[in-house]
């Protein structure tokens, strides 16, 4: 147990004050930006902005590429999702309500998946961050025997294969958040439970505790839009 700690408080002994404190405001708004998006309150996109913004700042310092792309693309989803959010969409005045994905949209949050893991591969390869030597299934059999193994340096040394599969799931999440898609939260909480030991491992613990958080935050959301989508359904039956 000693060691675990020792070994999760061990980048912050050389870190500076001042990064430390921007990990804490990143990971603060982070999760206040999830509560927001709970909500359905369009201040999921400010208060998102300003997390993100600052750990493109804080990942370019760590040399997390793959984390980096994924909050620079963030940043522009909120943007965009700011505006979807804040729309008229017809002449009564109203916003786009929650709605559930069709064929079309999985379609496409698939195409954004796999596309952006493609791409995070490419990156990693060329930068010598993940094997570029193995064929695809020697790299997935590598992958499973380092996170199997039960050591620690092991483990690490896998994190660029997780980073590729997080990537993929959150680039399609946010932008099915964007469009008020209600499977957007199952994506956060398969994407959240990879990543919350994937941040531990990397020693960034602000950041793994805000993921957690995260997971919690992103069941509740999906119970909370549920009840959402039924109300909407009666109030149309009702009609």
């Amino acid at each position: 147990m000693n060691e675990l700690i020792e070994f999760l408080i061990q980048p912050y002994q050389t870190a500076s004050t001042f990064n430390i404190l921007l990990e804490f405001l990143a990971a603060f708004f982070g999760v206040i930006s999830v509560f927001y998006a709970r909500k359905e309150n369009i201040l999921v996109y400010p208060t998102g902005i300003i997390s993100t913004a600052i750990y493109v700042y804080l990942l370019s310092q760590w040399s997390l590429y793959g984390d980096l792309i994924i909050n620079v693309y963030y940043t522009l989803m909120s943007i965009y999702g700011w505006y979807m959010w804040s729309k008229i969409i017809d002449n009564q005045q109203s916003h786009i309500t929650i709605s559930r994905t069709n064929t079309k949209d999985k379609l496409l949050a698939t195409a954004i998946f796999i596309f952006t893991s493609a791409f995070v591969i490419i990156v990693y390869r060329h930068y010598d961050v993940m094997p570029s030597h193995l064929g695809f299934l020697e790299s997935f059999n590598y992958a499973v025997k380092q996170l199997t193994s039960g050591n620690m340096e092991d483990f690490r040394s896998a994190t660029p294969f997780l980073d590729t599969f997080t990537t993929g799931i959150f680039f399609a999440a946010m932008w099915l958040m964007a469009n008020k898609k209600i499977e957007n939260w199952t994506l956060w909480i398969i994407g959240n439970i990879v990543s919350i030991p994937l941040y531990f491992v990397k020693g960034y613990g602000f950041t793994g505790i805000q993921y957690t958080i995260f997971l919690i935050l992103a069941i509740l959301a999906y119970i909370s839009w549920s009840k959402k989508i039924e109300e909407q359904d009666k109030k149309i039956q009702n009609a």
